[in-house]
């Protein structure tokens, strides 16, 4: 209550505070026949008393009168509530304040929507008047939190640790490989800006400064489109340290995430468990496993080598060929025919794989194509090999290891979903499973042609020690020194321990990426001049804030976020300029093509 007139908020009060005369300030959350109204402010609510006396007749007419949502200061006596009358469910349920004096301070015209937490509204409504859903109980939750949690991860890095806080340039030019960039034009004839994705290089150049260890709580933006749960502006903590090696950044990160932890959620055990790329990919069928839950992939290869089945020949013949399965506990129970199919098609149209479901019947027998084709000493090793229970459903894959870890890994999300919808509860969602993902390759080949190699992190990213000679011989077996860190199934952070010679980084820029390496020159010249060994990280703020909060999307955690298309709703950006206010910077817009795209939208 520092600063301003009131002498408390709308949340303190209690029965320590009975006889006081108190000044409020807040909104009015609900009002009932003239008898009462309940204040609301940022840390709670308080039963307001309306006088009923002549002598404060104009106070119960102001009060009386005033729209829901209107901005009210009240003057009263705390007294205590009727016996019988108290509400254990609000923190001040105990007392309530008998208004004597009471200003309306502003008035609320009629609401697009009510101001609850239990009121549902279209995310679209709730953009376009984001000031007032800020209002929610929900979301001011989740602000405040996140303020506590960076505050907490400031003190830790900067006072315990000796980091140092430093801006780096939101302004700066193109960057090879990565996530498209915004960009962003200039008054000199055809040159532009670009709006950074990561401070990456800046926080490069700044070990290269000497200065030891830097933090941030880095704006960043992607021009990534229309992509659910994403935004084209994001928050990260940035870190970077000299003379670190992987097993240290992943300590100063198990510390920091421990020591921000809010109590609330319970506390997180370190250190965090390790699994590497392949591992991953193995048992799990994706780089950011979620762990909270079983239904790992299980490779029956060696049961089914020997038999004359086409399909599974044909699988094994490939170099890293592979007959994969997950089991579905209790998924002839909970899942429908049309579930089945629905996960089949799934599997066919994503990763263009076939998908033979094996089902345990309640007598024990089991009911699936592939009892027609494999002996009954093969059907029950593969029984065996999967713990397959009566009522029990298979998802059974074979072909190239990468495509079918990829798609059963898919499946068991999907099949997760659809258990957990048919009531059975496999993943908690205030338990916290962090992990690490190491040993990442550090090339693969790109999508749109394969014969070519792109950066699976980025191109600062280092060879594993182990592999550094292969980077020259065979750059396809290299493994990197990348690192995420992930949640309950989402990647929450990434880093890497970055090439600090040169000469190392002109090799990969231009030998292996086919990259002009011109662009980065700044870098190159920097790691000539006695570069430290360095690494570091990016923890993703908002979607760290959101598992923790159990928002369904990260714009509950942003207090003013982007549409899944990249528009504000509320300010209606991006906007048109004029022709006269794009001259100074060169451009004209294509009014044709203007046009079109306006259609398409």
């Amino acid at each position: 209550n520092s600063f301003v007139p009131r002498t408390n908020t709308c949340g303190e009060l209690r029965s320590a505070h009975v006889g006081q005369e108190v000044t409020l300030y807040g909104w009015i959350q609900y009002q009932r026949q003239g008898l009462f109204l309940v204040l609301r402010d940022f840390q709670g609510l308080t039963q307001i008393i309306i006088p009923q006396d002549e002598a404060h007749s104009h106070i119960k007419k102001l009060l009386s009168n005033a729209p829901v949502e209107s901005v009210v200061r009240v003057t009263g006596i705390v007294s205590p509530r009727p016996p019988g009358q108290e509400n254990p469910k609000m923190p001040t349920g105990d007392i309530e304040v008998k208004a004597e004096t009471a200003e309306i301070l502003n008035s609320c015209k009629k609401l697009p929507f009510e101001i609850k937490d239990f009121i549902k509204k279209s995310e679209a409504l709730r953009m376009q008047y984001r000031y007032l859903d800020l209002r929610s109980f929900q979301l001011q939750y989740n602000l405040r939190l996140r303020s506590r949690i960076v505050m907490r991860m400031r003190e830790y890095l900067c006072n315990l640790h000796g980091f140092v806080d430093i801006e780096t340039p939101t302004l700066f030019k193109r960057t090879p490989g990565g996530a498209k960039e915004f960009l962003v034009p200039s008054r000199e004839v055809g040159k532009f800006y670009s709006l950074p994705q990561s401070p990456q290089q800046f926080k490069q150049l700044l070990m290269v400064g000497g200065l030891d260890r830097y933090f941030q709580v880095a704006r960043c933006y992607r021009d990534e489109g229309s992509r659910p749960d994403r935004q084209p502006e994001f928050t990260q903590i940035d870190i970077e340290m000299s003379f670190v090696n992987q097993a240290g950044i992943q300590r100063l990160i198990e510390g920091l995430l421990q020591y921000s932890w809010p109590e609330e959620r319970g506390s997180i055990t370190t250190p965090f468990p390790s699994m590497t790329y392949e591992e991953a990919l193995a048992d799990y069928g994706t780089d950011k496993p979620d762990t909270r839950f079983g239904m790992k992939l299980v490779d029956i290869s060696d049961f089914l080598r020997g038999s004359d089945v086409q399909f599974v020949r044909n699988a094994l013949s490939y170099p890293r060929g592979a007959v994969k399965a997950i089991c579905i506990p209790q998924g002839a129970k909970y899942l429908k025919n049309k579930d089945l199919e629905a996960l089949k098609e799934s599997a066919k149209s994503r990763f263009n794989q076939e998908i033979m479901e094996i089902i345990r019947r309640p007598d024990g027998s089991l009911k699936s194509p592939l009892t027609k084709i494999v002996g009954e000493k093969q059907q029950s090793e593969v029984i065996q090999a999967l713990n397959m229970q009566r009522d029990d459903v298979v998802l059974l894959a074979a072909g190239e290891h990468k495509r079918v870890c990829s798609a059963l890994g898919s499946l068991r999300l999907e099949s997760a979903d659809l258990l957990e919808a048919a009531g059975l509860l496999l993943r908690d969602p205030t338990t916290f499973h962090f992990l690490w993902v190491v040993d990442f390759p550090l090339f693969l080949p790109k999508e749109e042609n394969p014969t070519e190699l792109e950066s699976a992190h980025h191109p600062f990213t280092a060879p594993h020690p182990s592999d550094t000679s292969l980077l020259y011989s065979d750059p396809t077996k290299v493994r990197s020194q990348h690192y995420d860190l992930v949640l309950n199934g989402n990647e929450v952070g990434g880093g890497s321990i970055r090439i600090h010679s040169a000469e190392q980084q002109r090799f990969v820029l231009e030998k292996v990426l086919k990259e002009d390496s011109e662009v980065l020159s700044h870098l190159l010249e920097a790691l000539e001049f006695g570069a430290p060994p360095h690494g570091g990280i990016a923890l993703g703020l908002d979607r760290l804030i959101s598992l923790i909060v159990n928002a369904p999307s990260i714009r509950d955690v942003i207090a003013f976020p982007k549409s899944f298309r990249g528009r504000d709703l509320m300010g209606g950006a991006p906007d048109y300029v004029t022709p006269e206010e794009l001259e100074p910077y060169h451009i004209q817009v294509s009014w044709l093509l203007a046009e079109k795209e306006a259609k398409k939208n």
